[in-house]
């Protein structure tokens, strides 16, 4: 396993192992690395003179561990476990108290390494806090988002095998600009060659990503989340205008991204202008405008916006929608 590896790389090894393991044998230790038990000796005392606490019990159940200290030692960590820790910052990960997971792998270190009274904190708040689930976040295979953000920053063009959410399978090149973290999803927003146009994929549903060696340049200034979400208020089924009597800039406070595009009206109103493919979703959304709204556009909207406007009228006590 470590054969062709340097002493220095032997050693850094064997702390991910002692790291990952507590309480591993010099036997298991030799057995992982590939070397004899003396030589696994060796390396640990590599790292004890590095200042790394590396602390060793005798007996049938002893072995080495790394210690405590007012210092964290040096964290080894796998690609999916820094990758993981990243993701989990980003879109909210709620695996921390599991040790398979790569999220909860990465803390376990970190608790383990942590001075007594603070682990026993940090342990406590680990594995009794109970978040709540977020239903709409969706969490991508963190080897093929390492993939898309490698070619994203390597300016690298790549072939997606793509599924979409109704099952419809295919492979394309495209240019990725960027990887974007929305409300728990999380997408890629790039320049598909055939169609010349600009995309946004679910990387969840990436079956596979290849790195073809013909790269490009993204477009100057790009903003990423402002792009993706201009992209996903459009192309929808149902178009969609509403006349709004309030300012860009209030409105806008309101009112999420995704909807459309915000255009004043010139007489100090507003025009919000968008599509959907789910009208009783889009009307629950305008109910968030605190100002007088119609709507001018889109015969269906107008139809679930005056079914929830008599729900609601229902669940007031009134007879009449108002």
């Amino acid at each position: 396993m470590a054969a062709d590896l340097s002493p220095t790389a032997r050693a850094l090894l064997t702390l991910e192992l002692v790291q990952g393991s507590p309480g591993v044998t010099a036997e298991r230790l030799a057995d992982k690395l590939g070397v004899s038990e003396r030589a696994a000796r060796r390396y640990i005392t590599i790292l004890r003179e590095a200042g790394i606490p590396i602390e060793s019990t005798r007996g049938p159940y002893g072995g080495y561990r790394v210690g405590r200290g007012l210092r964290l030692p040096p964290l080894v960590f796998s690609s999916a476990e820094a990758l993981g820790l990243v993701m989990a910052v980003l879109d909210g990960h709620h695996e921390a108290s599991d040790p398979s997971d790569p999220v909860g792998s990465a803390l376990g270190k970190i608790v383990r390494a942590l001075p007594e009274p603070v682990a026993a904190q940090a342990e406590a708040v680990r594995r009794t806090t109970s978040p709540a689930p977020d239903r709409a976040a969706v969490r991508p295979e963190p080897g093929t988002t390492a993939d898309l953000v490698d070619a994203v920053s390597a300016h690298r063009r790549v072939r997606l095998d793509y599924r979409s959410e109704a099952g419809s399978e295919w492979v394309m090149d495209v240019d990725p600009w960027a990887v974007v973290v929305r409300h728990g999803r999380w997408y890629l927003l790039c320049h598909a060659l055939a169609k010349d146009a600009l995309r946004a994929f679910r990387i969840d549903r990436v079956r596979g990503v290849e790195l073809l060696p013909d790269t490009f340049q993204p477009p100057v200034d790009l903003d990423p989340v402002a792009v993706l979400e201009a992209h996903l208020a459009t192309g929808w089924e149902f178009d969609v205008e509403v006349v709004i009597d309030a300012a860009v800039d209030a409105v806008a406070r309101c009112l999420p991204r995704s909807l459309g595009v915000l255009e004043p009206s010139g007489d100090g109103g507003c025009r919000l202008v968008g599509s959907t493919s789910d009208p009783h979703w889009y009307a629950e959304q305008l109910t968030r405008i605190r100002a007088p709204f119609r709507i001018v556009r889109c015969p269906e909207l107008q139809d679930c916006a005056r079914s929830l406007g008599e729900r609601l009228a229902t669940a007031s006590g009134s007879t009449e929608a108002g």
